[in-house]
């Protein structure tokens, strides 16, 4: 699952940046595609309906990311998703491919990189099942990712290295991000 949509810093939608051929939410749901077999994106049918892959609307649009994981989560069959943004150029296949694979092999209802500072919980594995209890936490006006992991078993992977993980906000970290 990735996710995209306007940025307020950026001035414009960043899944649609051009990125190396393509556009950014591309060449991220490439890497998805290639860890995980496949790749979905949730947010407006018509505005990445050309992307390529398919996609799933939003059910809670303009409500975060959260809400774009209660809807991937209520849309799959498989037991573990790899769920990531759109905005993450410097994601590779094989973090992708090391997550989903570590998960696989927990006893748990998600699999979230740990850098030193904080979470990532949007470049992280869920199983489905954890889909009802994050819905449950949304639906109670939760919205930050981070305080419905409190509600599943989510495991932390930890991580050293986070520069994978910077995302695209503004005008300035896009223009540094290579190309």
């Amino acid at each position: 699952m990735l996710t995209g949509g306007r940025s307020s810093r950026m001035g414009r939608d960043k899944a649609l940046l051009p990125f190396r051929g393509g556009t950014l939410a591309q060449a991220v749901a490439r890497a998805v595609a290639q860890a995980a077999g496949s790749a979905t994106l949730v947010g407006d049918p018509e505005s990445y309906g050309r992307l390529g892959f398919p996609v799933i609307a939003d059910l809670y649009p303009g409500e975060g990311p959260l809400g774009g994981i209660v809807t991937a989560l209520g849309h799959t069959a498989a037991d573990w998703n790899l769920v990531t943004a759109c905005d993450m150029p410097a994601i590779t296949v094989e973090l992708l491919d090391t997550l989903l694979e570590t998960a696989e092999r927990l006893d748990a209802d998600a699999l979230v990189p740990a850098g030193p500072r904080h979470l990532e919980p949007l470049c992280a594995v869920y199983h489905q099942r954890a889909g009802r209890v994050l819905a449950e936490q949304f639906a109670g006006g939760v919205r930050k990712v981070v305080a419905a992991l409190e509600g599943i078993r989510a495991v932390r992977f930890p991580m050293l290295e986070v520069s994978c993980f910077q995302n695209v906000n503004t005008p300035e970290e896009w223009s540094a991000c290579d190309r």
